[in-house]
């Protein structure tokens, strides 16, 4: 068994910047050689064990002994002062954590979202209509990777046509690469539009997953109005940055492997492979959402971990494992890839996995379809792509047919 130290004298610090839109930081590689947990730093100095591949990273994230609670991290729980925890999923251990989860999952679940394939297929449909009534060249962001999964989660929720402008607006402040200085404000409206939209459900009983919830959980006390805002804030926000960074990337990496593309519009039986293998390739998501800590000592991947310590996994380098893909760099639709963690793992897996694969596959699959010209207006290289936002993406992709 291995101590506690790795002899790094000089820890790395997290989070790296990538180089290349394909690629995660190339010290993940050496890292990932080193050890399955090394040392690290976070920004601020403080010590960190990263896990960098894919069997241990499943280890820790599914650990009962380790924590997502923010408060054992020593920071904020959340991104404004009025929020309560009830019900925020994302800083919760078993059991309130099971608790609000078994609420969500039935709605959430793969008959669920089966059953809302057409509607999916109607909205993306709708936008690409947009997009061909408006004419190339265009950005394909803001025209239509930012559009569709937020309208999505709307029509999911029951949020009144009416007021989808202004959802979408309060959405946009809060974008993680936007970085729009009026997100605190934006956070506040968000929350106080579901409190007063809750309260009129509770009234009206509309359909929709708010309406179902709140018909079905209010009056027996096992959720609060406070805790079914913070549950829909979190499903609102999961819609908005990560789904587009994949949308757009995702067309990115098609365009650029054509022999692939053209498997893919031949066959379309390999959507459901391809979407799992983009989002191995990319994983938009890394280190930033797997933060834990351990609640007592334990031990991950011969590594002895101390009460207290911090952990984070390393999700783009576990995707990247070769212990477990072969040729992990390269881009293959015909992969095996189902075992990444671009949704996590465990407990806190994404509870809106299914959905946002649904999403991700109709997009695809219908975005290549009928506009099968569809190409680049600019170089790769001139793409302008956050290399260090907490959620990888690009700020722009101009595209023409």
């Amino acid at each position: 068994m291995s101590t506690s130290q790795h002899d790094e004298p000089t820890p790395p610090t997290l989070p790296m910047v990538r180089t290349c839109p394909f690629a995660p930081p190339a010290e993940y590689q050496r890292m990932r050689d080193t050890a399955p947990v090394v040392r690290a730093a976070l920004p601020n100095g403080a010590p960190v064990w990263a896990v960098t591949r894919l069997a241990e990273a499943r280890q820790m994230l599914s650990h009962p002994r380790v924590s997502s609670n923010p408060g054992l991290l020593g920071r904020p729980s959340g991104p404004d002062d009025d929020r309560t925890d009830e019900g925020f999923l994302v800083g919760m251990d078993p059991p309130e954590h099971t608790r609000y989860r078994r609420v969500l999952l039935p709605e959430l679940g793969m008959r669920s979202v089966a059953a809302m394939r057409p509607l999916i297929q109607r909205i993306v449909d709708a936008a690409i209509d947009e997009l061909l009534a408006a004419g190339p060249p265009t950005d394909l962001v803001e025209s239509f990777a930012r559009k569709v999964p937020p309208r999505v989660t709307c029509e999911l929720l029951g949020i009144p046509a009416a007021d989808r402008e202004f959802v979408d607006s309060r959405l946009r402040m809060l974008s993680l690469l936007i970085r729009d200085p009026r997100a605190p404000e934006a956070s506040r409206d968000l929350r106080d539009y579901l409190r007063d939209f809750i309260g009129r459900v509770e009234r009206e009983s509309p359909d929709g997953l708010i309406g179902r919830l709140a018909a079905r959980h209010l009056p027996t006390g096992e959720l609060t109005a406070e805790a079914l805002t913070n549950m829909t804030f979190l499903l609102l926000l999961a819609s908005y940055d990560s789904p587009a960074n994949m949308i757009a990337l995702g067309v990115v990496t098609l365009l650029e492997h054509p022999e692939q593309l053209a498997a893919l519009r031949d066959d379309p039986g390999l959507l459901p492979g391809a979407t799992e293998e983009l989002l191995r390739f990319h994983t938009v998501q890394d280190w930033v959402v797997f933060e834990r800590v351990a609640v007592d000592d334990i031990e991950v991947g011969g590594t002895r971990i101390g009460a207290g310590d911090r952990l984070t996994v390393l999700a783009a380098s576990a995707n990247r494992d070769e212990r477990v893909f072969e040729d992990p760099d390269a881009f293959d639709i015909r992969r095996s890839a189902q075992h990444h963690l671009a949704f996590g793992h465990g407990v806190h897996q994404c509870v809106g996995h299914n959905l946002a694969r649904a999403e991700l596959e109709i997009v695809y699959g219908t975005l290549l379809t009928r506009i099968p010209t569809l190409r680049l207006a600019v170089g790769l290289d001139e793409l302008r792509i956050a290399w260090d936002a907490a959620f990888i993406g690009l700020y722009e992709l101009p595209v023409a047919w």
